[in-house]
């Protein structure tokens, strides 16, 4: 992708970029008050451009190692490192400026607000750090998310698929080192899930964009290129080229023995 095109930007791995993986996990460990270990030295690399799924039974640690590599919470040991920077090195103000600048966030519930328009929801980020939007990218980014000529409807008046396409593009805005999904289709049909999906792994295949996604649906992961399975706070299997199917029975497999 040439440089100087909308969709090349800093952070993606395309050229310009900088070097070395998008998120970083050394040792990584959280213990909870009352002494619950939810996560056990866990060690992960995920590479620019690479779009990563991370699996596990109810309780395997996989929301607090997303929360721990987004800089949403503190790791009781262990370094992490997004885009080359440790965020426990920064005060809280310099991680929430991290976040807001090089993290984008996409959830079950899509979080938009209902009184502003699509457009607003999607620079919402931009105006919140003071910055005017792009126009040229947020052009292109509404193309390709599929929402053009809808910018100036409220939430209400989309469908759910139409929602978490806006809640994509507004994690895309600020043009982040890697976007955080926590089971962005946990609330859609089988068919819009799919799309968005589909939408997931194109920003990775056509954008460059690092994406990790934690979900416990064997069929959503199969379109990452790979998964990690967690069970009691550890990485305990690395699937390349997840299969369903397989994924399916490995996490059967630990939730009955």
């Amino acid at each position: 992708m040439a440089a100087g095109s909308p969709w090349a930007y800093p952070g993606t791995g395309q050229e310009g970029a900088p070097a070395g993986p998008a998120v970083e996990l050394a040792g990584v460990g959280k213990t909870y008050p009352g002494g619950v270990r939810a996560l056990d030295g866990v060690s992960l690399t995920v590479e620019r451009g690479s779009f990563l799924a991370v699996m596990g039974p109810s309780g395997s640690g996989k929301s607090t190692l997303m929360h721990c590599a987004a800089g949403l919470d503190t790791p009781t040991d262990g370094r992490v490192f997004v885009g080359g920077t440790e965020t426990g090195a920064l005060d809280e103000t310099r991680r929430a400026e991290l976040r807001r600048e090089r993290i984008g966030f996409v959830f079950q519930a899509y979080n938009l607000v209902p009184s502003l328009t699509i457009e607003d929801n999607i620079t919402l980020p931009l105006r919140l750090a003071g910055r005017a939007p792009d126009r040229e990218w947020l052009h292109a980014l509404v193309e390709r998310v599929g929402l053009a000529g809808r910018l100036d409807r409220r939430p209400a008046e989309l469908s759910g698929g139409q929602q978490q396409r806006a809640a994509i593009a507004r994690a895309l805005v600020a043009r982040p080192a890697v976007v955080f999904a926590d089971e962005p289709t946990g609330a859609l049909d089988l068919r819009t899930a799919r799309e968005v999906l589909h939408l997931l792994r194109d920003l990775a295949d056509g954008l460059g964009q690092t994406v990790m996604m934690v979900t416990h649906d064997p069929a959503a992961a199969a379109h990452a290129d790979a998964a990690v399975v967690m069970a009691d706070g550890r990485i305990v299997d690395t699937v390349p080229a997840p299969d369903a199917g397989d994924l399916a029975r490995r996490i059967t497999a630990l939730e009955v023995g």
